[in-house]
């Protein structure tokens, strides 16, 4: 690549004037709806974004989508085999942001696979121009809900882990139903987990943190890994981001929860 994938670039204006009307973007790229109408809308825990896709963003979304991309159309279950080339483990990230924790994470840990899910054009454009840069074949980005890839594409007990970093967390009451974990969201995540598989969150939002130690310890598929049932230090793995070290710098106070997936039913 000529362009670093974290060095801001002018974005691809010249592109964008050419474009017929309705004419996507990015024609072989992250779709706006993958999941389009095939499906009853629900309460969404994200916000699209809409900001400034660079030039080296635009780039690594043209050439790489249609070798590392999912559009979460809800149509298909995923082979992870056949999407990463090999039978290695397969972490669910959801929302990565800019990717480069992700990207980290992926370096660190190359025989794990990580499976980044995020709706944010720039974020997506980002991560694969991170992993392309440094070689990362151990990343797949998708585009779209996630509840949707949970329910409809991921095969039961599939995932060797689950990552929920710094979700958005509705702060307002009236918001407080959108927000992602949920007594419903870990029924399902826990069909899509081995057992024994880590759900791993952190919130810099402390009644958020505080909802999350909540309904967690009180789910019957879910088991705390810390024996006073408490947060966890952070562990070595997560990268401190420049998200969190900017928090850290204000006074915020981030809590890391780390749960481990009961065997099931028959296997107790």
């Amino acid at each position: 690549m000529s362009d670093s994938p974290n060095t801001p670039d002018a974005p691809a204006e010249a592109a964008q004037r050419i474009r017929a009307k309705g004419e996507p973007r990015f024609p072989d790229g992250p779709k706006p709806d993958p999941a389009g109408s095939h499906f009853e809308r629900r309460i969404r825990s994200f916000q699209p974004r809409r900001s400034r896709v660079t030039a080296g963003q635009a780039d690594a979304l043209t050439r790489l989508w249609p070798k590392w991309g999912l559009d979460i159309d809800g149509q298909r279950i995923v082979d992870f085999g056949e999407l990463f080339g090999n039978d290695n483990p397969v972490v669910l990230e959801i929302g990565f942001g800019m990717g480069e924790a992700t990207a980290q994470m992926a370096a660190a840990d190359p025989a794990t696979n990580i499976l980044a899910v995020d709706v944010h054009t720039p974020g997506q454009g980002n991560l694969l121009g991170l992993a392309d840069h440094h070689g990362l074949a151990n990343i797949r980005v998708a585009n779209g809900d996630a509840i949707i890839l949970l329910r409809e594409m991921l095969a039961p007990d599939s995932l060797d882990g689950l990552r929920v970093y710094f979700p958005d967390p509705w702060p307002k009451k009236r918001h407080h139903k959108r927000r992602l974990i949920q007594e419903e969201f870990l029924t399902l995540a826990a069909t899509r987990l081995k057992p024994g598989a880590t759900l791993h969150c952190a919130t810099d939002w402390e009644p958020y943190a505080e909802q999350m130690l909540e309904v967690l310890g009180a789910h019957p598929d879910f088991e705390n890994s810390q024996p006073d049932g408490d947060f966890a230090p952070r562990p070595d793995f997560r990268p401190l981001t420049r998200f969190e070290g900017q928090g850290l710098d204000k006074g915020h106070v981030v809590n890391d929860l780390l749960f481990r997936r009961v065997p099931h039913d028959d296997q107790r």
